[in-house]
């Protein structure tokens, strides 16, 4: 079928055919780009219907979209929170990238792909296959409310760095061609000045025009699209690309106040862009060889097995086998930010179609292999964390700290430390003389499987244990049958291989005359929580730290009776609209 269609009938077929493929894929929980790309294939003139055979009719659009894609993920990278990731994030971030660019230049040669005059595929798949997807890894941890845990914020950090190296690329990409050095170095240099320039007009000159502008809200979002598509065309102009001068532009809007409300503003326009960005890209797509398929193949089981590198680095920081595996399982799929820069590359004539081709058939397997492997990373962690160990590598739970933990008899035992828990420590800490703070903070023991936090709770002299609360194991070690109370202080929504109504059977199993406190965010689950028999339900949203840290007193000193009926009474007549 062969329709001849203008730019606004290419951009509806586009935007149709997208919408309903998007609403299939979206059902099986996989990326939407990866709809995006197959509506590309399926509407396009090599291998699908040919719905649409004029491509350029949406290339322009299509640039625009990358530029404001590209926009946005610079306006979401905090340089600041970066930098106080620690030396977890910094050192992992600065070394995984040019280690698996190093393990791709010889994997990918010795699969026979080699660099030529006028092509440069070894480095090009090399340097894709370096990078992982935040859109895929940011949206199945936010769904999994692992954002806010150690891996969750390490793994985040470290993709952050691999924009900064991303930008490196682009920065370097138009001279490739020519590869001296005075030419690489030049591309550098103009970069550096790009960089250096765009932030001194944001420090000095952006301020004074958005106050100006900041009583009428869209005269915010026109004036940081403005500063967009100056820096991309000023990036244009000194021969740099102009994905490359809109990064720069959202970075350095990236520490402003009006960060958010530009965000929120942009990303709807952006995603409308970008969808033709990502169709465009699938029309280009041609009916690949059973070469270019097993290399594709070859290079997803590459990126899988090669995110293995950040394990030694995080494990030589002490942070664990757990903490070590998470982030490497985490980051094991191929970003979209590689795509782009494969799509850079054949637009300067730098790589074939049939190296775009690889990358973009590596994304939609990652991705797609990657989706189940975050949502089962936990039994994946287990898995691994017991090989490493039989090969002789020590987890923070070796032998001399459970030998350790087995002589602590303590009377109040937290399972898992989050935010709630932190909260109540501190009223633990400061709620009356110091002298009944310190005797009642010496009854604490914490569980929990995060070393940083294991480490400041050391360094304020309470007892702590490594170990994962899911095992009884764990509870059996830490001398849960010598508590009087239990507290289980995460909720079902974040606890992973156990839940709370487990914990608590696990625990008076061991101890039968502890009281036990339970966490949830649902009043209906508090009352079955009452039903099943828990002395105390906390629910973060309606009991201040305070009001918690007093109760927990209260009931160890006299029982929780008074205080259970009360709460009972109370939640059975509280009819919220989201309980």
């Amino acid at each position: 079928m062969n329709v001849p269609t203008d730019l606004l009938s290419s951009i509806g077929i586009c935007v149709g055919a997208a919408a309903l493929i998007a609403a299939v894929t979206w059902r099986f929980r996989q990326p939407l780009i990866i709809a995006y790309l197959l509506t590309g294939v399926i509407i396009g003139p090599n291998i699908g219907f040919r719905f649409i055979t004029n491509e350029a009719s949406v290339q322009i659009v299509a640039e625009i979209g990358l530029i404001l894609l590209l926009f946005v993920i610079g306006l979401e990278i905090d340089l600041r929170k970066m930098a106080s990731g620690g030396p977890a994030v910094l050192l992992t971030g600065a070394l995984q990238v040019p280690i698996c660019i190093a393990l791709g230049l010889g994997f990918f040669a010795v699969l026979g792909v080699q660099n030529a005059p006028h092509d440069y595929a070894l480095l090009y798949l090399a340097a894709c296959m370096s990078l992982s997807s935040t859109l895929v890894v940011v949206k199945i941890l936010n769904d999994k409310f692992e954002l806010d845990t150690l891996p969750g914020r390490i793994t985040l950090g470290v993709l952050v760095i691999q924009d900064l190296w991303a930008v490196g690329m682009l920065a370097v990409q138009p001279n490739l061609l020519n590869p001296n050095l005075v030419p690489l170095l030049g591309s550098l240099w103009r970069g550096a000045v790009l960089v250096v320039g765009g932030f001194a007009l944001s420090k000095y000159v952006l301020p004074y025009l958005f106050r100006t502008v900041a009583k009428a809200p869209e005269l915010v979002l026109v004036s940081a699209l403005g500063w967009c598509f100056f820096l991309a065309g000023a990036a244009s102009l000194i021969g740099l690309s102009r994905e490359m001068g809109a990064l720069i532009a959202g970075v350095s809007l990236s520490t402003f106040p009006y960060n958010v409300d530009v965000v929120a503003k942009t990303v709807s326009i952006r995603d409308f862009f970008v969808t033709l960005f990502f169709v465009a890209l699938g029309m280009q797509i041609t009916i690949p060889s059973l070469p270019v398929l097993e290399l594709a193949l070859a290079a997803s089981i590459f990126v899988i097995v090669s995110r293995v590198v950040v394990v030694p680095i995080l494990y030589a920081l002490r942070l664990g086998l757990r903490t070590s595996i998470v982030p490497a399982i985490n980051l094991a799929q191929v970003s979209e930010f590689s795509i782009v820069i494969a799509s850079l590359g054949v637009t300067f004539h730098q790589i074939g179609q049939d190296v775009l081709t690889v990358v973009i058939v590596t994304f939609a397997v990652t991705s797609v292999v990657s989706t189940y492997m975050i949502n089962y990373s936990h039994p994946i962690q287990k898995l691994l964390a017991a090989a490493f160990k039989a090969v002789g590598l020590k987890d923070l739970d070796s032998s001399a700290i459970r030998e350790e933990a087995a002589a602590i008899h303590q009377p109040v035992i937290f399972l898992g430390f989050f935010r709630d828990t932190s909260s109540i420590l501190y009223e633990f800490e400061h709620e009356g003389s110091a002298v009944e703070s310190r005797q009642f903070i010496e009854k604490i023991l914490v569980i929990d499987f995060n070393p940083t936090v294991l480490r400041e709770l050391r360094r304020k002299s309470i007892k702590c244990v490594y170990g994962d609360i899911a095992h009884a194991d764990t509870l059996r070690h830490a001398g849960v049958e010598h508590a009087q109370l239990v507290v289980s202080s995460i909720t079902d929504d974040v606890l992973r291989g156990t839940s709370n109504l487990r914990l608590m059977n696990s625990v008076h199993t061991n101890a039968p005359n502890a009281r036990m406190v339970l966490t949830t965010d649902h009043i209906p689950q508090a009352l079955s929580f009452y039903e099943e028999g828990a002395d105390f339900v906390f629910i973060p949203r309606l009991y201040s730290a305070a009001a918690c840290a007093r109760i927990l007193r209260k009931g160890l000193a006299g029982g929780f009776e008074e205080i259970r009926s009360q709460a009972i009474d109370h939640l059975s007549q509280r009819q919220e609209v989201l309980a």
